[in-house]
């Protein structure tokens, strides 16, 4: 049996087609996921590019479906549950998955909103976590109307942290402050106060300025890079009180959180912002949007027949 999924090749628009793959086998402690939805991040476009993802394989980490195939040891999720998962090989009609790597979906959350969380809604909550995220303390998130820097100032807001949401221009500031941002900057200008934990998104000169805010003791958390240009510090720049600078990445059991998402969704306390959502088919321009920073929030993509919305814009 064979799938439709979005393979890598390099000679496509955003290196990325849609092919007929082999059906995945799911082997010991996984199971079979008919894949509805998927969510395109930054890092699947570098991996089509970058080769990572060698041409002819299936690209995604982030997808929500139903299990088709219980795992065979009897561990994991039974057949009919819907799920979230964060895995190799997402964009797909269906994906192999570890049981590690998935959480049930309440009823009451959209698959399509689930699918928004994985990849960005882990690294916010795991790179606050790393930084030691607690009430009163200033939180800036760089890059914040992204996927993580939204999750990001949602998690740190309802921590009872003081927020500082840092965008590129005040159109792609709207919405952060109702999401709990306490205050919402162009760049850093006018931030003067030091910080306890920064959460870069852009990397480049903006980290470089996050870092001389950030206070005695604070740490900063490199989760993204979207700006493309290097951070030169300046002499004696890394020399002083002691803080942190910590490269992150998602890795490890992913399950547990996967699962405090999607439940804070259910019970209304973060809401994934889908700033574009369609079929499949149009990955291409989905990509484009994602790169020239035009999405505020999240790019869900509809696999295969399931959901015809189709449209850009799009918020759930």
């Amino acid at each position: 049996m064979s799938v439709r999924a979005l393979i890598v090749d390099p000679s496509a628009s955003e290196s990325v087609r849609l092919a007929e793959v082999p059906e995945p086998v799911a082997g010991a402690g996984q199971v079979l996921v008919e894949v509805h939805h998927a969510s395109l991040n930054h890092g699947d476009l570098n991996d089509a590019r970058s080769g990572r993802v060698p041409p002819g394989a299936v690209l995604g980490s982030d997808a929500a479906g139903v299990v088709v195939r219980a795992a065979e040891d009897g561990t994991g999720p039974a057949v009919g549950t819907r799920v979230v998962a964060l895995t190799s090989g997402a964009f797909a009609e269906r994906a192999a998955v570890d049981v590690g790597a998935l959480a049930p979906v309440p009823d009451p959350v959209d698959l399509a909103v689930a699918a928004a969380l994985p990849v960005a809604g882990l690294a916010a909550l795991r790179s606050l976590r790393a930084a030691g995220l607690a009430a009163g303390k200033r939180v800036l998130v760089t890059g914040a109307s992204g996927g993580v820097g939204r999750f990001a100032v949602q998690l740190a807001a309802h921590a009872g942290a003081h927020v500082i949401a840092s965008v590129g221009s005040a159109a792609r500031g709207a919405g952060l402050a109702e999401a709990g941002a306490d205050e919402v900057l162009i760049g850093l200008a006018g931030l003067d106060r030091p910080v306890d934990i920064v959460i870069d998104n852009v990397g480049g000169p903006q980290l470089v300025e996050a870092w001389a805010l950030l206070a005695p003791g604070g740490s900063a958390q490199s989760v993204g890079w979207t700006s493309g240009q290097p951070a030169v510090f300046p002499p004696y720049a890394t020399i002083g009180p002691a803080k942190s600078l910590t490269s992150f990445v998602n890795e490890g059991e992913f399950g547990p959180d996967l699962g405090v998402l999607v439940q804070r969704v259910a019970e209304g306390t973060l809401a994934a912002q889908i700033g574009w959502r369609g079929s499949w088919e149009r990955v291409a321009e989905a990509a484009g949007v994602l790169r020239g920073r035009r999405v505020n929030g999240k790019a869900v993509l509809d696999i295969g027949t399931i959901g015809t919305i189709g449209t850009t814009g799009t918020q759930s």
